[in-house]
């Protein structure tokens, strides 16, 4: 399948993190503290100030985003994000939880969810984070080398207008900085099943 690359700057911040500079062909961000995408579910709170750089989504169309996953604060998370506005929008990615890299994602449709998966071994690597637009759904899949991992397939309103690109949060501190290395778009995958 055929990706193009994005241009960092061809993105749009839903909100601005502390700090975004191009080192080589790398974006370090630095995001806020206390930054996260949240609605309501079992926490009782909604945030949303994490950090996207977003571009349109349309139907039929992919975006795969490429980070260090080098985390080791609870919550501490990097992936791609997909929004239509704040209460609908999907983040994918790794998270720092409980001691552990977790993949995984949350659908957000007015309320969020979480679906989460330990993956201790991708500490520190490369991963690859895709997203599939197809009709009223979204493919997510992962990988740190080696082959996709489906991740979720999610429901969404394809009347909305959705954008998606890189996004990182730190809820618990000040001081992360996520090296992203990829971000490209292309056709959306064929079919859910190889």
């Amino acid at each position: 399948m055929t990706m193009t690359d994005v241009p960092w700057e061809s993105g749009e911040w839903t909100v601005p993190p502390v700090s975004a500079r191009v080192d080589g062909s790398d974006l370090l961000v630095a995001p806020r503290e206390n930054s996260d995408l949240w609605q309501v579910t079992s926490y009782g709170f909604v945030h949303d100030d994490g950090h996207g750089l977003l571009v349109d989504l349309p139907d039929g169309t992919a975006v795969e985003v490429s980070f260090l996953a080098d985390f080791a604060e609870q919550f501490d998370q990097a992936g791609i994000l997909v929004r239509a506005d704040e209460t609908h929008w999907v983040k994918c990615g790794v998270e720092y939880a409980d001691g552990a890299p977790q993949v995984g994602a949350v659908v957000t449709r007015e309320v969020s969810d979480w679906s989460t998966a330990p993956f201790p071994d991708w500490h520190g690597r490369e991963v690859t984070v895709r997203v599939s637009r197809r009709g009223d759904a979204l493919t997510v899949r992962a990988k740190a080398g080696g082959d996709w991992q489906l991740v979720r397939l999610a429901p969404i309103d394809p009347a909305l207008p959705w954008r998606a690109g890189p996004f990182c949060c730190s809820p618990t501190h000040g001081g992360l900085e996520v090296r992203f290395t990829g971000f490209a778009t292309g056709p959306a995958d064929a079919a859910l099943h190889a």
